[in-house]
């Protein structure tokens, strides 16, 4: 029990760290036993169901794996792909914020701009490529700038989106107590619309992810597109499900980050209304 000062009564303490704790064993431990399903039945089909030459079972791709992981090989592609991914997702989502922001504040500019967004954003960024190549050529700038192009649009809408939902009487009472434009834009547009963009970020990462592998099909000397190229011309079907493990993990991974940082920063600026 502890005194409450202000209301002069007693409360009881809520062991917070102790609710924490037993709910992340409870979230992770749901995480392990899918993750252990998932292996079980993977095994399961490889070894019963679908030839191991189409569809290698965990064991031998495991030993891939670890092969690849000592020759240096697979580091090598891992880090071609993130550095690529990194790059382009960066401008695409600081591009993206910006035209968001000016869209969702000012009306002139959303609907100057909304035919370019709502027509550029569906067209696939896969179909871009060979307009990459032809700009760019066939080194880093073309994966980099197919990486931006499957970015920057997501990233707009999910910003244009959250200022447009801001709540107006935030505005008003803003500007009644005296904030000038730049103020209300800092402590008023800026830190309601932060969930909103964390929320496209995460969205259009996994996007990025998704391009990547055809991406590196243009040329590319490193990444994990490369090896499920290689992996297919050669048969190498140990080779490819390692990738695909690859971009399992890292994306999972990313998208965890992502999560954490949307309930740990973003979520004191909600509800808008």
């Amino acid at each position: 029990m502890t005194f409450d000062a202000n209301s002069g009564l007693s409360r009881t303490r809520v062991p917070e760290r102790k609710e924490n704790t037993t709910h992340y064993l409870e979230t992770y431990g749901y995480y392990l036993i899918g993750f252990a399903s998932m292996i079980v039945l993977w095994w399961l089909l490889a070894t019963f169901v679908v030839p191991s030459v189409l569809f290698p079972p965990p064991e031998r791709v495991l030993l891939r794996g670890i092969a690849l992981v000592r020759n240096g090989e697979l580091f090598k592609d891992i880090a071609a792909s993130l550095n690529r991914i990194i790059i382009g997702f960066l401008l695409g989502s600081g591009v993206g914020v910006i035209i968001g922001l000016l869209m969702g504040s000012f009306g002139p500019v959303r609907r100057l701009l909304d035919p370019y967004i709502e027509t550029l954003r569906f067209i696939p960024a896969v179909a871009m490529i060979t307009i990459a190549v032809i700009w760019f050529g066939i080194g880093e700038a073309s994966k980099i700038f197919i990486i931006f192009y499957g970015t920057v649009f997501i990233v707009v809408v999910t910003t244009a989106a959250g200022v447009a939902a801001i709540a107006r009487n935030k505005a008003r009472a803003g500007l009644s107590l005296g904030a000038s434009p730049v103020q209300l834009f800092f402590h008023v547009t800026l830190p309601s619309v932060v969930p909103d963009i964390l929320t496209g970020m995460r969205v259009a990462m996994a996007n990025a992810f998704t391009i990547i592998v055809a991406a590196e099909l243009v040329a590319a000397q490193r990444g994990i597109g490369t090896i499920l190229w290689n992996a297919r011309v050669m048969m190498l079907t140990e080779d490819i499900f390692v990738a695909l493990v690859v971009l399992a993990i890292l994306g999972f991974s990313v998208d965890r980050v992502f999560r954490w940082m949307i309930a740990k920063y973003a979520g004191r600026y909600t509800p808008k209304h």
